[in-house]
């Protein structure tokens, strides 16, 4: 189902049409509007050198993200290994011990 909603971004309507909901389209518009005015806030620009300037700002956020998610899923990666290797290490100790109290008995 394709949702309606109309955003401002720097001053302008715009009408959006996405499966989204309403309020996560006003939420991204929002953020892409405050990205917008931080960079007008760094000194006089025109309107087009303000949205690239914002984009530019945007991208570099989503490529620092995508490193972030990959060093988090390597990490998880070696704390699964790790996390198999202690179970087997625990489950020989185990079986050593079981053996250890059979034979003492």
């Amino acid at each position: 189902m394709q949702n309606k909603v109309t955003v401002t971004i720097d001053g302008q309507e715009y009408t959006l049409v996405a499966s989204e909901d309403a309020a996560y389209m006003k939420k991204v518009a929002a953020y892409v509007d405050g990205k917008i005015k931080e960079v007008r806030e760094g000194g006089k620009v025109s309107s087009s050198d303000a949205v690239v300037l914002a984009g530019l700002n945007m991208a570099d956020e989503y490529f620092k993200g995508l490193e972030t998610a990959e060093n988090l899923r390597t990490q998880i990666k070696e704390c699964l290994e790790e996390s198999k290797k202690l179970n087997l290490e625990l489950s020989e100790t185990k079986r050593e011990l079981f053996k250890a109290q059979t034979q003492k008995k």
